[in-house]
């Protein structure tokens, strides 16, 4: 296959490509550290450090991510969670009842709802059993309504990282947009793909500050593309879709980037730890490799080595629903302690 020339206008919907998004008061007035009597916005003028509306831009967070990625503002988006960024992705690029998607599974769950919400057809290729993609049976189900391709690459819920050689003849033979789901590339060896955005056109990277961060209940997250699409889904997100507190919490968190590291290192060393320990319990029949913080096993029974764990007040997530994953658990890496009686309890169990 041979990459035909990249239009991203031929892949916006027609009436988001007319659309002139909404102007808040706050877009008007960008600057937020003046001294300022604010009479536009139909605010409640007493201070309660919140009585104000946010950045709709989010301009001291994104200048931050900037900074620490060496990529420009203009080809970063925020969003309420990396859902909210995927379902942008879908109402800006995929027309209802006429395009189509393709999915890897076993993969993250968001990507088949968010099509069903959406109602773009899910064509999935299963992954092979290295839970690597298949690229002549995508190219087999691509047609000319195939908008997007959603690669999660570390993979949930099988933790490995799908090859750069596959990803990259993706991108150079895939006629639509390649979304490459990086929620986990923190706890990865291999660089995000993030440093190819300028190369491919057609390349979306999400993040998150859920995982590594530790910020899962700000719900923050965060696109990469270029600046025309970039520019595209800011037409369509809601105005004040990242709150102030949101806003600063992030940006704490990334200006502690010892803290971070720290998390990272710690989490790191913990799953080597467990991959050490987890093949030697008799009832776990497989260990998967993983660059995450989590890691998938294959177990003798996994409902009934489930329910034994949720007994001793350990929760862990079945996957056996997904293909591929018969009677296989996720376990996430937790703290020292909690590892040490996950450990001290699969031994005993029988």
């Amino acid at each position: 296959m041979n990459k035909v020339n990249f239009d991203i206008n031929s892949l916006i919907r027609p009436n988001v490509a007319k659309m002139k998004p909404y102007s808040s008061a706050r877009d008007e007035f960008k600057d937020f550290d003046s001294e300022m009597i604010f009479l536009d916005a139909n605010e409640n003028p007493f201070e309660t450090n919140v009585n104000r509306y946010p950045d709709p831009k989010q301009q001291k967070l994104k200048s931050i991510l900037s900074k620490q990625k060496n990529i420009p503002s203009n080809q970063i988006l925020l969003g309420n969670g990396s859902d909210e960024v995927l379902d942008l992705i879908f109402r800006a690029f995929c027309e209802p009842s006429k395009d189509n998607i393709i999915t890897l599974p076993p993969t993250y769950g968001m990507y088949s709802v968010l099509a069903n919400l959406n109602n773009i057809e899910n064509r999935e290729v299963l992954l092979d059993s290295d839970f690597q993609p298949d690229l002549v049976e995508i190219s087999r189900t691509t047609d000319t309504h195939t908008k997007l391709l959603f690669i999660c690459s570390p993979n949930n819920p099988t933790g490995n990282l799908i090859t750069s050689e596959k990803i990259l003849k993706l991108l150079k033979t895939f006629n639509g947009l390649i979304v490459i789901d990086e929620a986990y590339i923190d706890f990865a060896k291999e660089e995000s793909w993030t440093t190819k955005l300028n190369e491919f056109p057609n390349l979306i990277v999400t993040q998150t500050l859920s995982k590594a961060y530790g910020l899962a209940g700000i719900r923050l997250g965060i696109c990469y593309s270029s600046t025309e699409i970039i520019a595209v889904l800011n037409k369509i997100k809601p105005p004040y879709n990242i709150n102030k507190l949101t806003q600063q919490f992030a940006i704490e968190r990334l200006e502690d980037t010892k803290k971070t590291e720290g998390y990272i290192a710690l989490l790191n060393e913990e799953r080597g730890n467990l991959l050490k320990v987890l093949v030697q319990v008799n009832f776990i029949e497989k260990v998967y490799p993983t660059d995450a913080n989590f890691i998938l096993i294959k177990v003798d029974n996994a409902e009934k080595r489930y329910s034994q764990l949720l007994q001793k007040d350990i929760v862990v997530r079945n996957r056996s629903s997904q293909s591929l994953c018969e009677n296989t658990l996720r376990i996430t890496i937790g703290t020292t302690s909690e590892n040490k009686k996950l450990i001290t309890i699969l031994k005993t169990l029988k």
